[in-house]
């Protein structure tokens, strides 16, 4: 079969993308290698989407998918591995060695945040491990947090939890921050934001299921030191995953596919959409922007064929 459009990515902005493409009245169909959803189903609460005053963000991928099976996408869960470019045709290649073609392609494969590392994390995100000030912040308002991270992303985050709760807690594995020294001091400046430089999250402490702090270890001299918080927040970099789509997207330095608020790639007919492209903010309202922004461009360039 010959889809109008092929989504390679289950997240909030492929899925939006689909949707837009759907009620356009063209044929769909969303590869995911996982699970649909993306990072938002790590969020436990999403209290800043417009229109809904709080919503899970499982509740929110569980939703979007059923919104987009109905208006009749097909799914399948494989990887994509490559796309080739044969005239007027898109091929997705997949992991499993089935092909798939298309008029148009839509990448929004996302990032996936980069992990400490450290046993039992992944067991707590969404309970305790956060990745996002802006989405998770005020659970912890008037509480003791530690980011974990020294670049701009750390400093931003904890400045804006900084703002929240009564206590933040920096903790950088190097002996100096890699972030603006301008924004670092700004935050150091702040009376509830205190520093731990040269050390490394080792271990979290909690009390059954609920976090109630982390062991550091100091790189120097092996001591050990607990900090007592009630959330952490890694801010230690993103991953994007375009590895596989270079050849025809055009990455950046950072591995980003290099694209504007368009959404267009190098390859006509390819088109890109949320956090796997280049862009200054990834949030949950970008991401859907974006997948109505790739779905109606891919719609105008059927349109010429």
């Amino acid at each position: 079969m010959l889809y109008d459009m092929i989504v390679i990515g289950g997240g909030p902005a492929g899925m939006t993308a689909a949707l837009y493409a759907l009620r356009n009245n063209k044929t769909v169909l969303v590869m995911e290698k996982t699970g649909f959803g993306g990072q938002i189903t790590y969020s436990p609460k999403v209290e800043n989407y417009p229109g809904t005053m709080s919503m899970s963000g499982t509740e929110f991928a569980d939703s979007l998918m059923e919104q987009i099976i109905a208006q009749g996408a097909d799914i399948e869960i494989e990887t994509a591995v490559k796309i080739e470019v044969d005239g007027a045709i898109r091929r997705v290649l997949t992991e499993d060695g089935n092909t798939y073609e298309g008029k148009t392609v839509v990448i929004a494969v996302g990032v996936k945040h980069r992990m400490l590392g450290v046993p039992g994390e992944q067991e707590l995100v969404g309970s305790g491990v956060s990745f996002c000030a802006v989405c998770d912040g005020d659970f912890y308002k008037g509480q003791t947090v530690a980011v974990i991270g020294g670049g701009n992303s750390a400093l931003q985050e904890a400045m804006l939890l900084s703002e929240v709760c009564e206590k933040v807690v920096m903790v950088q594995n190097l002996d100096f921050f890699t972030g603006e020294e301008r924004l670092r001091d700004q935050l150091l400046s702040k009376p509830n934001v205190s520093a731990v430089t040269g050390a490394v999250v080792k271990s979290f402490i909690k009390d059954g299921e609920t976090l109630t702090g982390i062991t550091v270890e100091h790189t120097a001299d092996g001591s050990a030191a607990d900090i007592a918080c009630t959330g952490v927040f890694v801010a230690v970099g993103l991953i994007p995953e375009n590895d596989a789509f270079a050849d025809v997207a055009g990455l950046n330095d950072y591995g980003y596919i290099d694209s504007g608020e368009d959404c267009l790639t190098a390859t006509p007919g390819v088109f890109v959409a949320g956090d796997c492209r280049s862009k200054t903010v990834r949030q949950l309202t970008t991401a859907v922007g974006d997948g109505a922004v790739a779905a109606v461009a891919a719609c105008r360039y059927m349109d010429t064929l």
